[in-house]
């Protein structure tokens, strides 16, 4: 790890990935988190042949852009069609961050991770708050319909 001076993990560049179908408030909570710790992070907006999200990568892109806060300087939005890992190869980033809202998440992730790992890049669990957990993409998407 990078000598740390200011209470930060060092000069690091993390990245955030996700479908983010829409953009939660745990998702916003796991940025804020991680935008203290990391010099840079870019929330990236993937693709999952796996689900249908109601919007385009580039829209939901646009709309995590406009909802951000002005003071989030060292936060940026990318999407991105292809593994996590090889963006990271791409953009000099050596960190990924995923949140954990449960137990079945948190396996998940524990098998994502080390997938990672055996590729390079380390990937580091930030458990949900508990006051957002139960809060997800998919809750968020039926109340809005």
């Amino acid at each position: 790890m990078p000598h740390v001076s200011d209470g930060r993990l060092g000069s690091t560049r993390a990245v955030y990935p996700g479908t983010f179908d829409p953009f939660t408030p745990g998702h916003f909570d796991i940025v804020d988190r991680a935008r203290h710790m990391f010099d840079h992070v870019t929330v990236v907006v993937a693709v999952n042949n796996d689900k249908r999200p109601s919007q385009t990568t580039a829209a939901r892109a646009a709309e995590i852009e406009r909802l951000s806060p002005a003071g989030w300087q060292n936060v940026s939005v990318a999407t991105w069609h292809g593994l996590t890992v090889e963006y990271c190869r791409h953009h000099g980033s050596s960190v990924i961050v995923r949140d954990v809202r449960n137990a079945t998440d948190c396996q998940h992730e524990c098998d994502l991770a080390a997938t990672n790992d055996a590729l390079g890049v380390t990937t580091m669990l930030v458990p949900t708050r508990p006051e957002l957990a139960t809060v997800s993409s998919t809750a968020v998407r039926a109340l809005r319909t």
